[in-house]
Order: C-alpha cells, then sequence, then structure tokens
C-alpha cells in the first residue's frame, strides 16, 4: 500500500498567504482579544509608547508538529498596526519542534502588536495539536491507509483549519469538502447508517440504493448496524460481488457483535471493535472468495490501539480517526515578551531564546 508521509517531508508545504484565510474582521477590534491585552496596549500607547520588543511563542511537548504558523503570520500581516516595520521570524508548517524552541519571534513596537498574542497563541496551539495528534498516527501506520472523520467531533467552524493541519501532518483523505478547502481536497463518500435506517434496516436495499443513485461507484458500506458484521458483510458480498469495495466497521464500544454469542470469550475483550472480530471477518470473506473486499475499521481508534493492530498484523484495509485527531490538549502554546529596545528583559525563566532554524518572513508574503 502506498505509504504517507508528512507533506513536509517531501518537501511540498510552501508558506500560506493572507490571500488563504477567511479572518473575521472582528479581530481588528479586539473581539477576540483577552481583555488585558488591550488594555496593556492602551496604556502603552498613552503612557510609554515607542519601545520595541521582541514576543516569541513556544510550546512545551518534544517531537510536535509545529502547524498554524502560515495562519498567525497572515493574522499579524492582515491586523497589525504598520505591520510593514514588524520583523518576524518563523518556522515552517510541518516542522518537528521541541520543548520550548521559538516557533515564532515578532519584533516591534507592543502597541502595533501586542493585542494579537492570546490569538496567537490559540491558533498554534489548536493547528499543532491537530497535527501533532495526525503525525504521531501516521508514524505508526505502517503504510495503511488512514482517513480523517474528524468533522464530527467539535464545531464545524474548526473543520477548515483542521484539514488543513491534517493534511500538514501527511494525510489528505477527508469526510467534508471543508477540510480540503486550503488545499483542495475533496471529501469521502460512504453509504452511512442513516441510509440503512430509512431501508428499515435492509442492508440490501440501502446498497442497491446508494449504487442506483451513483452506478459509476463502487460500494463502501457501514456494516455494523445489526452488530452482526460478519453475517450482513457476507450477505451484502453475495448480493454485490464485485461492487462490494469496502465494508466499515463501526461498532460502539459499549456492544459486543454478535459474532461472538455462545462462544468463549474470557481470553479477551469482545466489546466494540476488537482485533478478532476484523480477523474473523477477513477469513470470512475470504473464505467465500471475496478477498477483494476490504476491511475499514473505526470507532475509537487512536494512536496506541493502531500501534498495538499493525504490530499484531490485524487485517485492516484502513483506519478511520476522528477523536483522537482533534483532542485539543495536545500542544499548548505561550507568548512571552523577551526583548525590549534591543536588550533582554523578561519574566523570571523566559529568557529570550535563539533558534537559527527560524527564518525572517518578508512583508507582505505574496
Amino acid at each position: 500500500m502506498e505509504l504517507e508521509v508528512t507533506l513536509k517531508e517531501q518537501g511540498k508545504i510552501s508558506r500560506l498567504t493572507n490571500r488563504t484565510f477567511c479572518f473575521d474582521e472582528r479581530l481588528r477590534t479586539g473581539f477576540f482579544a483577552a481583555n488585558y491585552f488591550l488594555r496593556s496596549r492602551e496604556i502603552v500607547r498613552k503612557y510609554n509608547p515607542g519601545h520595541i520588543v521582541t514576543m516569541q511563542f513556544f510550546q512545551r511537548a518534544d517531537d510536535a508538529m509545529a502547524c498554524g504558523i502560515d495562519e498567525s503570520i497572515a493574522l499579524i500581516h492582515t491586523f497589525a498596526i504598520h505591520p510593514e516595520e514588524l520583523i518576524i521570524e518563523a518556522l515552517n508548517d510541518g516542522d518537528i519542534i521541541q520543548s520550548l524552541e521559538p516557533v515564532l519571534k515578532i519584533t516591534g513596537m507592543y502597541e502595533n502588536f501586542g493585542f494579537l498574542e492570546s490569538m496567537i497563541d490559540g491558533l498554534l496551539a489548536r493547528r499543532s495539536s491537530v497535527a501533532t495528534n495526525v503525525y504521531r498516527v501516521v508514524a505508526k501506520l505502517g503504510g495503511t491507509p488512514c482517513f480523517s472523520m474528524a468533522d464530527r467531533q467539535d464545531d464545524y467552524l474548526t473543520q477548515i483549519g483542521d484539514g488543513y493541519a491534517t493534511y500538514v501532518a501527511g494525510i489528505r483523505r477527508v469526510s467534508t469538502d471543508a477540510q480540503g478547502y486550503w488545499w483542495g481536497g475533496k471529501g469521502m463518500g460512504t453509504m452511512p447508517h442513516a441510509l440503512i435506517q430509512v431501508c428499515g434496516g435492509d442492508i440490501i436495499k440501502a446498497a442497491s440504493l446508494y449504487k442506483r443513485a451513483f452506478p459509476d461507484e463502487k460500494v463502501t458500506a457501514l456494516i455494523d448496524y445489526n452488530n452482526d458484521v460478519v453475517t450482513d458483510s457476507l450477505i451484502l458480498a453475495r448480493h454485490l460481488k464485485t461492487e462490494l469495495k469496502a465494508v466499515r466497521v463501526d461498532t460502539s464500544k459499549s456492544l459486543i457483535d454478535h459474532y461472538f454469542d455462545g462462544e468463549d470469550t474470557s481470553g479477551f475483550d469482545p466489546h466494540g471493535v476488537c482485533k478478532e472480530l476484523i480477523s474473523a471477518l477477513r477469513k470470512a470473506l475470504d473464505g467465500e472468495g471475496f478477498n477483494y473486499v476490504k476491511i475499514i475499521v473505526s470507532s475509537s481508534f487512536d494512536v496506541y490501539k493502531i500501534t498495538e493492530w499493525v504490530k499484531l498484523g490485524v487485517p485492516v484495509d484502513m483506519y478511520g480517526v476522528g477523536t483522537a485527531f482533534v483532542n485539543n490538549t495536545t500542544i499548548g502554546f505561550t507568548g512571552d515578551l523577551v526583548m525590549l529596545d534591543g536588550k533582554r528583559e523578561a519574566k523570571e525563566g523566559r529568557e529570550n531564546k535563539p533558534s537559527i532554524r527560524l527564518q525572517v518572513v518578508p512583508y507582505p508574503i505574496y
């Protein structure tokens, strides 16, 4: 199978521009800024203006993937006062970063950009968290494809940025067009549970209607509606034959598939999408000549479960991951003022950190 690597490794990440992002104009007024930053700007502007400061941004995890840098630069160039006078030094989206390493530095008059601090923190934290989560999963896939189902795990307004972070980290298979908006991707389509439900639980009818509506596509079907994935997969495969491309097993971890009814499961946990169920499904499909039908798994997959399954060789053709990609506790960024009028000036423990990796970003960047 095609190995998915990060686009940074492929050399395909280039810096995005102000034109890529559709910023809310209320950013200009400070609507999204922490109020104490607005008050600080007002105090400095009225009573202590003109000092040149350097603000640097860092986080505290090792081997994380930076993302949101281009978006932050565009934010600064769009909403800072006299952005052409600022010196911006930055890493690139997709760079692997270490704890306390600066990823972005801004030098200029505080009153011209300081109020953007918390918004930059948020952009870097969100995008880097998603990118790092995806990057860590991709590193463990062993070449097995994976797609992002994260559209359903958060506010829909996060989809575009999260989709870009997912792309930076090496996954281009996404659920919605919004997730691919910044990089030109399109959402994947399958036969959902809802269609089966509307058909009264009849998987044959649901599959037939799907095929009628999209005659040029082979069917990928969610197959756990009746919580009997082996039986239903065989029924569907016998009906569709080579028109069945794949089945997706999405069993809730609160359920035990009917395949295990009457079986001794004392030696393993049979709940949800377990490896024993997937192995049985592969064996059953192959046993009737349906070796061409792919098996896709989803529901509660994360880097730890994927690592184990890949190591054990569980017969999975594609993983679907949602919550684990957009868990936003992974990477948290902090911005600090560390230089004042060319001299070191920072709170204890937050000194200016030199970096040979930071690059000066020209204004404008397009």
